[in-house]
């Protein structure tokens, strides 16, 4: 059984409480444990362009929110970017 799942990740709370020099990690890290939270699954794959998106603007620049598309499939959720 296959769902299908728009969500809209909030990483403000990255930018203002991390260091300009680790926001996008801390925001990737975010997205895997929101993920995590949201579908219930242990394993979470993310998309490449979802990690691009994040890095788009360099270390500390990273976007306020991003909206993610997450299919489920047999205890793994594999994340891709919507837009």
């Amino acid at each position: 059984m296959e769902d299908e799942i728009i969500y809209t990740i909030p990483l403000r709370d990255v930018t203002n409480k991390s260091k300009a020099t680790k926001r996008a990690p801390r925001a990737i890290r975010k997205v895997r444990e929101f993920l995590k939270r949201h579908t219930k699954s242990e394993v979470v794959k993310l998309d490449n362009s979802i990690n691009e998106k994040i890095w788009e603007r360099s270390l500390n620049k990273i976007p306020a929110r991003i909206r993610v598309k997450v299919v489920k499939e047999e205890g793994i959720a594999k994340a891709i970017l919507v837009e």
